[in-house]
Formats: C-alpha cells, structure tokens, sequence
C-alpha cells in the first residue's frame, strides 16, 4: 500500500464532486466552505459504517474490499487510469477487471494519426476482436483490400482467411484459437466472442483444432507465414500492446518480410542502456 499516493489521489477527486449534486450541503472548514465532499458526507452516500472512507483515504484500511472500492471509484466518476492507480495505491496489484465493462469499445481519435504514421501495417481492436482503427498497409493485407469488421472472427472461420494465413491449421490456428478461449474465459458473457464460439464449433475444422488448442500461445515476436495479396509469400512477425485509456483493447503491429525461407534465430532483446 502507498498511503501518501492513494491519499492524493482520493482526496483529489473527493474534492472534485460538489456536494449539492448528492442533495448535501458544502461542509465548512475554518470559517469557509471546503471543497467537495466530506468524509462523512462520503460514508453517508455509499450507506457505510462511520470512518470507512476515512480509513480508505488515510490508508488505515488494510486489504479494503472490493465491493467499497468499486463504490468509491464510481461515486468519484474515475476513469480506468485511475481504477487501476487505486488498485494499486490500496492493494498493490492491478484489478480483475475494467471500471467500466464497455472499457476498450472506443479510443481517442489521435490513435488513427499513430497509426497512419507507421510503415508496418497495424490496426487496434476492441475487446471483443472488432476493428477500431487501423492504416493502409493493414488494408492491403486482405484479398480486394476487404478489411474485416471482426479480426478474430475473419482469422478463425472465414474461409479467405486460409488463402492469406499460410499453412493456417498449423501455423495459425494454434495462435489464434487458444486466444479466444482466454478472452471467453475472462468474460463468458460477451455476445460478440459467444458467436465467434458458436461458428468455430459450427466449422468442422476450426472445430477439432479449438478443441484440441493449448490454453495460451505468445504473441509478441511471434512469426508466421503469411501470403501478402500484393507482396507475395513472406513472414510476418508480430508484437502487441494495449492503449491505456482504453484496457481490454488491443494495438496489433505485423513486421512483413517477403521471401519464402523463416528467419534464422530471433530478433536480440531490448534492454536498457542499449540505445546509448
């Protein structure tokens, strides 16, 4: 636990919220009236013992339950880049899940200028594996420059997909398979990843290889034969990342190299001091 941060933290944002938007009156502190909510006033919103929330903020509640911290955070209107600063303020760890289930459904609009500065092709979807944005190169990757709606559906049933995805029973069903049994696993609930589900089980090979796929397979760095519709066969390696306004979605970056022989070895590691 960090006591000082996750004082800062909370009574910022207790300071933030006017009272008289919850039907309370601005408490007075010295002859004036303080800002934001009390203490008290806190505890009295989220129908809590006396001294809950001053425990919280003073950092005199060790191990705080989960249920009080998703109060806090959404009386105190957090985004999730504050959720996760209070998990880890408060907890020492990163939470199970977004503030907001629908986190990772949209993005700040200047991803789109990121992504058409770079050379490789490149795209971020959400979640749930639909496309948000992505650039020229990734366009070109698809036959008639078609760029699918749903990344993990086209990859696991589409029948075009195979065509681009060289030796895809072998090479990229076993990567791209386990990856939806993780998000399923994480969010059995998601309508969008229940229909992937239903046409994979509904695909007589797509079927066996789900079924039989290991639990996890790495992604970055990663390379898998690919034929480009307009480069011809190469390899393409892969890394992945996550925008931080936006947890559960995904910024994907395909490294192409044309030619028909794998690259021998891996690219070094990149530590610290090496760009010196």
């Amino acid at each position: 636990m960090d006591k000082v941060a996750l004082r800062l933290l909370l009574s910022e944002r207790r300071a933030s919220i006017a009272p008289e938007s919850h039907g309370l009156s601005r408490p007075t502190r010295q002859g004036r009236r303080a800002r934001g909510l009390s203490q008290a006033q806190i505890d009295q919103i989220l129908h809590r013992a006396p001294d809950t929330y001053g425990r919280l903020e003073s950092g005199r509640y060790p191990n705080p339950p989960v249920d009080l911290l998703l109060d806090v955070a959404r009386l105190f209107r957090m985004n999730e880049q504050e959720w996760i600063a209070l998990w880890r303020y408060a907890l020492g760890q990163d939470p199970p899940r977004p503030l907001d289930s629908r986190s990772g459904e949209e993005l700040p609009g200047v991803w789109q200028e990121i992504l058409d500065g770079m050379s490789h092709p490149a795209y971020i979807n959400d979640r749930s594996w639909n496309l948000l944005a992505h650039n020229a190169p990734f366009t070109a990757l698809f036959p008639y420059r078609r760029v699918p709606a749903n990344t993990m559906r086209w990859m696991a049933v589409e029948p075009d997909a195979r065509t681009v995805l060289t030796d895809w029973e072998t090479a990229w069903a076993p990567l791209v398979l386990p990856q939806l049994r993780v998000a399923l696993a994480a969010d059995p609930s998601d309508k969008t990843l229940c229909a992937i589900e239903q046409d994979v089980l509904a695909d007589p090979v797509a079927e066996r290889l789900y079924e039989s796929a290991s639990a996890y397979s790495p992604l970055d760095g990663d390379e898998r034969p690919l034929r480009h519709p307009e480069l011809g066969h190469g390899w393409v390696t892969m890394c992945a990342a996550q925008p931080l306004a936006a947890p559960g979605s995904r910024l994907i970056m395909l490294a192409f190299r044309p030619g028909a022989r794998r690259r021998r070895g891996r690219p070094p590691v990149l530590r610290a001091g090496d760009a010196e």
